[in-house]
């Protein structure tokens, strides 16, 4: 399989929320690949324990950095930049993956919101705006892959400032795509990673002990990312075992008409709208 021309063996590849999940997956797959590895994610035992398994896999734990940082906090992101180019010299591949999910209710506990738009959103923000500027100068092939989620564009009703960060990340990292295409000097490429169900450890943290049938493993993401980063695709549109790419469209083609139709927000879960949605899915 053609690559990315930034998955190159000896390039750099820096992954916040690397401890564990989909950010895991993808440190051990650029490690794969030769490339150098910096994990980032907060300080602790998961982190250390996940580094020592990247290294398994590099075969070199020279090619592995592990480094303690709270993407929220900027101060922490640039620390990273500085100890990243210091130990591995230029980054290729950055990928804004860390979150957090959970308890953002509309009237839930602002602190909780806070929380969970400063790791989400900020932590994005902090990433892009940090590494980006330095990553063009290079005046090499590079790739940003920012995390965001389907929640952040069908935005259901429940957990809503998880879905006001993940859409807080689909607008930046369109807006980044736009700005990179228009700088003459970048050949950095920008990408939306949106995943679908995927077994990770926010699902083992609800109580799910094994992994569903119809979720993917960090593992299968990875390969369609890899798979989307070598067609060229800006929206990585995940599907799972029990949603598939033409369910996603319909519902995402829903959600926007919802404005052009002049239908109530969020009209897939009105009683009035329960019927006509269920016929589109349908046929």
């Amino acid at each position: 399989m053609a690559q990315h021309p930034a998955i190159t063996p000896n390039r750099v590849a820096v992954i916040t929320g690397a401890a564990s999940g989909i950010g895991l997956a993808a440190a051990k797959r650029f490690a794969g690949f030769g490339m150098k590895v910096c994990l980032a994610d907060l300080e602790g035992e998961a982190l250390e324990r996940s580094a020592e398994e990247v290294a398994g896999v590099a075969g070199n734990r020279d090619n592995v950095l592990a480094v303690a940082a709270d993407v929220s906090r900027r101060e922490d992101v640039e620390r990273l930049k500085d100890t990243v180019y210091a130990a591995f010299g230029d980054v290729a591949v950055l990928m804004n993956n860390a979150g957090t999910e959970g308890g953002g209710q509309i009237f839930g506990d602002p602190q909780r919101w806070r929380a969970i738009l400063e790791t989400n959103l900020w932590g994005v923000i902090n990433g892009v705006q940090t590494f980006a500027p330095a990553m063009i100068e290079q005046g090499s092939p590079c790739a940003i892959i920012n995390t965001g989620s389907k929640q952040g564009i069908t935005t259901p009703p429940g957990d809503t400032a998880y879905n006001v960060s993940k859409a807080g990340v689909k607008v930046l990292t369109e807006a980044l795509a736009y700005e990179l295409r228009n700088a003459p000097e970048a050949q950095v490429t920008a990408h939306l990673l949106i995943p679908g169900f995927v077994y990770t450890g926010f699902t083992k943290a609800r109580g799910v002990a094994e992994k569903p049938p119809g979720a993917w493993t960090p593992e299968q993401v990875i390969d369609f990312l890899l798979q989307a980063l070598e067609r060229g695709d800006f929206y990585m549109l995940c599907p799972d075992n029990e949603t598939t790419r033409e369910m996603d469209e319909k519902r995402i083609r829903w959600a926007a008409e919802d404005i052009i139709e002049n239908r109530p927000p969020l009209s897939r879960w009105h009683p009035d709208y329960k019927d006509a949605f269920a016929k589109v899915m349908q046929g």
